[in-house]
């Protein structure tokens, strides 16, 4: 009986050496993360602040403004001069557009951007004048006083008269300035900022895509929905330095939408708190992506 009471003992301090070894190692590993708890909440113009409830934030471990130019660099929007260089028109004209910067030849401020010597000059620019002032026929305007058979048959003569005619209508164009407007409109055939333009918006909705699938298949810690009051939390979050996003998705309340991308720092066994507010959100027209 007494070697039984020795035994029971025996393996009771076993039991309660074994549990003594879990739980402190359980407390350790709960006190080596840390939490975070956040409120949302957008207040639109002349009102007051509402929660955004039932909306889902990311813990990242990049900044997802970073995570977006990575998507940027490895889908990039091909260069504008490379664009122009690729265009079926005139080299003189691609040249034009590269010193201006500019590809929309339908722009009201083409004709203040154009001189006499481009009007004459860069095909395009001669066909829509042309075509703009009655083919060529408007009042005083020069005609030329050559012809291709001239050309053949009396080749310097034929160089002479033309270079006359290029002189007389440059003064022309210098002289009546009023003869360039609505020149842009005869300009619709060769103007490429529809293709840059579609371009452009078919390179937005990748980046649309891409750079919330980066984000979630190789930075995501963690996400959580908030509740009806806006307040989120997540739990057993690794100490280090983060950023509670909400991606792509805008949080809307009435006239305003609200994106949040914010840094946060998590210690071991401690709790960060953080107010989600107008004040460190970005509209979307201030983001890119």
């Amino acid at each position: 009986m007494k070697r039984m009471r020795k035994a029971c003992g025996f393996f009771f301090f076993l039991a309660m050496f074994a549990l003594w070894g879990v739980f402190p190692c359980r407390a350790q590993s709960a006190s080596a993360t840390g939490a975070i708890e956040f409120d949302a909440r957008v207040t639109p113009t002349a009102a007051r602040p509402e929660p955004v409830r039932l909306f889902t934030f990311y813990l990242l471990s990049k900044s997802y403004a970073e995570i977006a130019d990575e998507a940027e660099a490895a889908d990039a929007m091909p260069a504008r001069e490379k664009f122009i260089e690729d265009l079926k028109v005139s080299s003189k004209l691609k040249e034009w557009m590269k010193r201006h910067e500019t590809i929309d030849l339908a722009s009201t401020e083409i004709e203040q951007m154009l001189t006499p010597d481009d009007v004459v000059d860069i095909p395009e620019f001669q066909d829509a004048y042309m075509t703009a002032n009655t083919g060529g026929l408007a009042p005083g305007m020069p005609r030329p006083k050559y012809s291709e058979a001239l050309k053949t048959s009396h080749p310097a003569k034929y160089e002479r008269l033309r270079q006359q005619y290029i002189t007389a209508l440059k003064k022309f164009v210098a002289m009546n300035p009023g003869t360039l407007a609505g020149i842009e409109a005869y300009l619709d055939a060769v103007n490429p900022a529809r293709g840059w333009n579609q371009l452009a918006a078919a390179h937005r909705n990748r980046m649309a895509r891409r750079a919330p699938e980066i984000a979630q298949t190789r930075y995501l810690v963690a996400k959580t929905d908030t509740d009806l009051n806006g307040h989120g939390s997540l739990l057993n979050v690794p100490p280090g330095m983060y950023w509670l996003s909400t991606l792509n998705l805008n949080a809307a309340a009435a006239d305003l939408r609200l994106r949040w991308n914010v840094e946060v720092t998590v210690q071991p066994g401690r709790t960060t708190r953080i107010e989600l507010t107008n004040l460190n959100g970005t509209e979307p027209s201030q983001t890119a992506r």
